[in-house]
């Protein structure tokens, strides 16, 4: 009998996806893989999202048996213009997940039949407003790789198992509110293929807890916010979180992001969907935010967290034109070519609203070296950006085990002073990872909004303490480590060396005077 509440079903279905992983991926790269897993996973979704949708219609319409799945395709054409404009893409009844996973043993041409759904798919959107989000989603799930077979008929067979193993999913029905399970499902695969991939996989996923906390942080006392952004947004996760720490509907005009990388592009824009953030909620763009950002006409944004790659190379002071640009120019200098992570740091400041706050995930060196991330340091300090930094524990990131950093802007900041937290002991070891629980976030989240200094644990520092320190803003360098030597006197401890040395020697007598007697005893018998 299948688990009713909800941490049931979610143990239930991370058991089946970990079967799955390990039935399917045979000589398949585990990170590879993940992409037809969750391609198939977003097929089955939008599948049952539009099934529910359209019956839900005409059940309210007075039609209680209506089954949209059984539908012959030429009676379905009557819905497309309306679901096209309202969910930003048609499948149409022949096209289901579930109508095609039926056929799929029995179809030679599988291969063919799912490149041509794909195709009818994204070809639904051409020419209206969801256009740009549905181009391109299905192109990282390629049926006719040679990655699933060295023949057409070896990847069909991998095809149908990976249709039956994703049908299979216990997901329940989309009509009764299992779309946190697909949202779940996303976000296990993608922990569980990053925590397989080391660099590779960390790169695209921020753990769950550290996501939930950047989300926090940038929403203290706020009930709503209008803009959410991330100009590094990866597969989309802490975008999402928003929803969970606000409630639905709550982010008010949508998300915003930007990503690099084409395959985690697409699996940002497939998150999107698998949460149920409608097309026109979403914004995302593919591109270097860098040197290309998409979103000038769209900012500011009130709330902005990000996880930018860990020093990365950029083109700095190469392109004559960047010192000008508006992001990078107060400063006076531009992040090094070797490490562009002052770089992201200074376009989200510039692109942060008046009101808003900045939580951003930062490599430690950034805190402390000299020369051009020195001088943009200063200019951060000195123009009292700088609200909050945050220690972390070292080994929470897939990938990595350096201990990160968190850097928290405001633009309107109530004091010239900056909170200091050291939070690298606020962690429980789970499995090969340090992992943030709720008393850890909570212990965080309230020194941070209170303020108040606690003993090796968070200080305010004033500005010219900061710039009197060479502009290090490292949090060792400002919260006191708690002292856990013992004292120890050293009159007593030498006294109680003498009387075990004293106590050594008499046992070494006794022993001997022992030894002697057995000698003799045995000389006797001879």
């Amino acid at each position: 009998m299948a688990p009713t509440n909800k941490e049931g079903q979610r143990t239930e279905l991370h058991k089946t996806i970990w079967r799955i992983a390990n039935d399917l991926r045979g000589s398949v790269d585990g990170w590879d893989f993940k992409t037809y897993v969750l391609g198939m996973l977003f097929y089955r979704f939008i599948s049952e999202n539009l099934t529910a949708y359209i019956n839900r219609g005409e059940h309210e319409a007075g039609d209680e048996s209506f089954d949209y799945k059984v539908l012959p395709d030429a009676q379905a054409e009557f819905a497309r213009n309306e679901v096209v404009a309202e969910k930003g893409f048609y499948i149409l009844p022949s096209e289901l997940f579930a109508n095609v996973r039926e056929c799929a043993a029995r179809d030679e041409n599988l291969n063919e039949t799912l490149a041509r759904v794909f195709k009818n798919i994204e070809g639904s959107a051409l020419g209206t407003d969801s256009e740009d989000d549905l181009k391109g989603l299905f192109d990282d799930l390629d049926v006719n790789s040679n990655k699933l077979g060295g023949t057409v008929a070896k990847r069909n067979q991998k095809l149908v198992k990976l249709l039956n193993a994703v049908g299979d999913l216990p997901l329940g029905r989309f009509e009764d509110n299992s779309i946190d399970l697909f949202g779940d499902a996303y976000e296990y695969l993608m922990q569980m293929y990053a925590a397989n991939a080391g660099k590779s996989g960390g790169e695209y996923y921020t753990p769950q807890e550290v996501s939930e906390l950047l989300a926090r942080i940038t929403v203290v006392g706020k009930k709503q916010v209008n803009k959410v952004y991330d100009p590094a947004v990866g597969s989309g996760s802490l975008l999402l979180k928003f929803d969970k720490v606000l409630g639905k509907n709550n982010v008010r005009r949508g998300f915003y992001g930007q990503e690099i990388n084409l395959t985690t592009y697409n699996l940002a824009r497939i998150n999107m969907f698998l949460h149920d953030v409608n097309y026109s909620d979403f914004n995302l763009a593919h591109g270097d935010t860098l040197t290309d950002p998409a979103h000038w006409d769209d900012e500011p944004f009130e709330a902005i967290v990000s996880n930018p790659p860990y020093s990365t190379r950029w083109e700095g002071d190469a392109n004559p034109l960047l010192i000008n640009d508006e992001r990078f120019a107060p400063a006076g200098v531009l992040a090094p070519k070797s490490k562009a992570d002052l770089a992201f740091t200074m376009h989200m400041l510039s692109w942060l609203a008046v009101n808003g706050t900045a939580a951003i995930v930062e490599f430690p060196g950034v805190l402390y070296r000299g020369g051009a991330e020195k001088k943009i340091r200063q200019y951060l300090i000195d123009n009292n950006y700088v609200d909050t930094v945050i220690q972390m524990p070292a080994d929470l990131f897939f990938g990595t085990t350096i201990a990160t950093c968190i850097l928290v802007l405001k633009k309107s900041k109530n004091s010239s002073d900056v909170l200091f937290i050291d939070a690298s002991a606020e962690y429980k070891r789970v499995g090969n990872k340090n992992k943030l629980f709720e008393e850890h976030q909570a212990r965080i989240l309230d020194a941070f909004t209170t303020r108040e200094p606690e003993d090796h644990f968070s200080t305010l520092v004033s500005m010219e303490d900061i710039a009197a320190n060479d502009y290090n803003i490292a949090v060792s360098s400002y919260v006191e480590s708690e002292d856990t030597r013992t004292e120890v006197d050293i009159v007593e401890l030498n006294a109680e060396i003498a009387r075990i040395v004293a106590r050594q020697a008499e046992l070494r007598t006794s022993i001997n005077a022992i030894v002697s007697e057995l000698e003799a005893g045995g000389n006797a018998l001879v």
